[in-house]
């Protein structure tokens, strides 16, 4: 029977080997490797002079996570109270967006915020811009919203808020309801029910929630290219200007690529470590 399985298992091994593992060891392999050939320390000494894009990365996907945990907590809440009708309903409606392909949501999102977008030309039509220069004396003709931090965040909440309601509603979801009507029993008032046993209980969702946004949100690059523009430059973007861009150079490339990576999987490990410790504690 363990023969078996095993033999299961090679299809899956072999396509981790071809196409995870061995890409990790190429990156890792020209991460070190100078131009001439040789093995080098300059391509990650040359990185400091990317510092203030490797800081626009993370602050942006922090503010992106930040945001779709505020909104996706409350919502996952709220579906998870409902009945498994409204529920289903819920979670197509949440679901729908992501059937459509990432870069067209994406540039749908161009449309809505230009300087000529819908947007702007709904606050025109309503005679918003009117109004404002009337009142503070201005000359607005549109609200500059394309090609700013402001939009690549949205655009990040947009396209991964649902990775943060679906962990959330899971862990919610199956929680014993004995457990909630235990602690209305002995006294808790609903404020006291959420916060002693349903936050702490749903934790595992959050920090589920909170990775699945903070990485892809962290290495993104083509929602700062087409709502930040070239005003905005994270980390995505530069890493792929390495490797395709007029500044061909794949050893950087590969530096800033493994030295993101190894933030990622720090940062993961840290959240992963925090999430045991608060499931003992609630344990306890």
């Amino acid at each position: 029977m363990k023969n078996k399985r095993s033999l299961f298992a090679v299809p899956y091994v072999g396509w981790m080997a071809l196409f995870v593992v061995a890409p990790i060891v190429m990156v890792v392999i020209y991460a070190f490797t100078a131009a001439g050939g040789g093995l080098t320390l300059e391509n990650f000494s040359r990185m400091g002079s990317y510092a203030v894009v490797f800081t626009r990365s993370f602050h942006l996907a922090l503010i992106a996570t930040a945001i779709c945990l505020l909104i996706g907590y409350p919502v996952a809440y709220m579906i998870s109270r409902e009945g498994p009708g409204l529920q289903r309903v819920a979670m197509m409606l949440i679901m729908l967006p992501m059937w459509m392909n990432f870069l067209l949501r994406t540039y749908s999102w161009m449309s809505i915020l230009e300087n000529t977008g819908l947007l702007n030309r709904f606050f025109s039509a309503i005679g918003l811009f009117k109004l404002l220069n009337t009142v503070f004396g201005t000359d607005l003709e549109y609200f500059a919203m394309i090609n700013t931090k402001g939009a690549v965040v949205l655009g990040m909440v947009y396209n991964y808020l649902p990775f943060m309601i679906l962990p959330i509603y899971s862990v919610i979801a199956k929680m014993d309801g004995s457990l909630l009507e235990a602690a209305r029993d002995l006294g808790a008032n609903s404020f006291g029910v959420f916060r002693k046993v349903i936050l702490p209980l749903s934790l595992p969702g959050v920090l589920s929630g909170v990775t699945m946004v903070f990485v892809p949100s962290v290495s993104t690059f083509a929602i700062s290219k087409l709502l930040g523009g070239s005003n905005e430059l994270l980390l995505g973007d530069l890493i792929e200007q390495q490797f395709l861009g007029t500044a061909y150079n794949p050893y950087l490339g590969s530096a800033i690529a493994l030295v993101m990576m190894v933030i990622v999987v720090v940062c993961m490990a840290l959240m992963n470590r925090f999430g045991e410790g608060e499931e003992q504690a609630v344990m306890l």
